[in-house]
């Protein structure tokens, strides 16, 4: 795989977007809110103080983001988060990366702002979420395709989905399942059936009549056969019938509503050359040394999330063995750690000198366990300079008094990032 990369930039070019950075989040008042500032000492290899920046950095009331974000998956970063690291800390051209992809939100952000979108993720729906959007097709492809599909050539109705779909809804998704398994083994798995493919899977179940199934979770997870049979009982409700044909013609409309000719042309360009990988993040020889701009990612948190209980459905429409997929989720801190030090290696090789690493962690423990401390000794010994942390919290949480900002609210609406620049003086600690 070879990747024409943008030039490495000088030290200069290098401390002059660190320097801009921290005065921008030092002064940032772009909601009405003055910056909080404390320093954070981390205990590691070696005791550094990075500077704490706690605001509301972006937030639901600026620009909504672009409709193609517009799918559930679990446990997923607004699009306003890359979008704030990767116009500050990139020019056109250059490369983004993804460890942790998800949905794939990172990559469709730098697609969108003309970067070229890297990712890995070793859950291949990941792939199966993202790829179709970094190169969507036009409407009337989709519904030309959807035209020609038999829906009424099932392969299996398996007898416990009827939890979850009317007898004629399953028989439906049953056959689409078929064609694109059959599409897939053949080889013959173009950009419109991706695109349907993603769409299907995205409404396999949810909690209104814009999905395949009767009221269920949100649509970023599913419940086993024994839950949703008990939500039916609850509630009194059968499954009714759906047109799976019309439920994915109105979300592919609602997920193109933003994408005007410039977008789509941008789109063309750079979505069919990304780099989509499916493989543990440590260790990713495919993406050559000193090759990307900027890394931004929130990696799987002390088994918070259970991916494989929460996509069993969709493992399943896609004739993926969900217990075979092998998911990074330690339970304890001292083992995400381990984990985490292995990834942070790779990051270091990938990343060019001057480029940064943009590390978000979630809240876990109800906010008495600080994934950010940890994160900041495995940048370290990676070789990376840690630059700052910042904390976007529209309530200035619990969490930011953690870190030295004092306040007196509960809320928990927050992001923790860690950002780290790469520099060739300061070498990674053999462990």
């Amino acid at each position: 795989m070879n990747l024409e990369f943008a030039f490495i930039e000088s030290s200069r070019d290098a401390d002059r977007r660190r320097s801009n950075i921290v005065q921008e989040l030092r002064s940032f008042d772009l909601f009405g809110q003055k910056t909080r500032e404390s320093r954070a000492l981390c205990s590691g290899d070696r005791d550094v103080g990075v500077p704490v920046f706690v605001n509301e950095f972006w937030t639901a009331r600026q620009r909504q983001a672009s409709s193609l974000h517009e799918v559930s998956y679990r446990a997923c970063f607004k699009p306003q988060l890359p979008r704030f690291f990767i116009e500050r800390l990139t020019d056109p051209g250059e490369y983004v990366y993804d460890p942790f992809m998800g949905r794939g939100t990172t990559l469709i952000e730098a697609a969108l702002l003309a970067r070229h979108p890297v990712g890995n993720d070793i859950n291949p729906l990941s792939v199966a979420f993202t790829k179709p959007r970094l190169n969507p097709p036009l409407w009337h492809a989709i519904e030309t395709r959807l035209a020609h599909i038999n829906f009424n050539d099932p392969a299996e109705m398996p007898e416990d989905l009827h939890a979850f779909y009317h007898p004629d809804t399953l028989r439906q998704i049953s056959s689409l399942k078929k064609y694109l398994v059959c599409q897939q083994r053949n080889e013959q798995l173009d950009g419109v059936d991706e695109w349907i493919r993603m769409v299907a899977i995205n409404r396999l179940t949810g909690h209104s009549s814009g999905f395949f199934s009767v009221y269920t979770l949100p649509p970023n997870q599913a419940v086993s056969i024994k839950s949703q049979r008990r939500i039916n009982e609850k509630r009194g409700q059968t499954p009714p019938q759906r047109d799976v044909t019309r439920i994915i013609l109105k979300k592919s409309r609602q997920l193109l509503a933003d994408i005007t000719e410039g977008v789509r042309q941008t789109l063309n360009r750079l979505g069919p050359a990304a780099v989509l990988l499916t493989c543990p993040a440590d260790a990713t020889p495919e993406i050559p040394d000193q090759s990307i701009s900027l890394i931004i990612t929130s990696p799987p948190f002390l088994n918070v999330v259970q991916y494989a209980t929460d996509n069993w459905l969709r493992c399943w429409f896609l004739g993926i063995d969900a217990e075979e997929v092998k998911l990074t989720v330690p339970s304890k801190l001292a083992d995400w750690e381990i984990v985490m030090n292995r990834v942070f290696m790779e990051l270091s090789r990938i990343l060019k000198p001057g480029g940064h690493v943009a590390f978000e962690v979630g809240e876990v423990h109800a906010g008495t366990t600080l994934l950010e401390k940890t994160v900041l000794s495995c940048g370290l010994r990676a070789g990376l300079r840690p630059i700052l942390v910042l904390i976007n919290d529209q309530k200035f949480t619990k969490t930011a008094n953690c870190w030295g900002v004092e306040n007196m609210s509960k809320g928990t609406n927050s992001n923790r990032i860690v950002l780290f620049q790469r520099d060739d003086c300061r070498p990674p600690i053999r462990i």
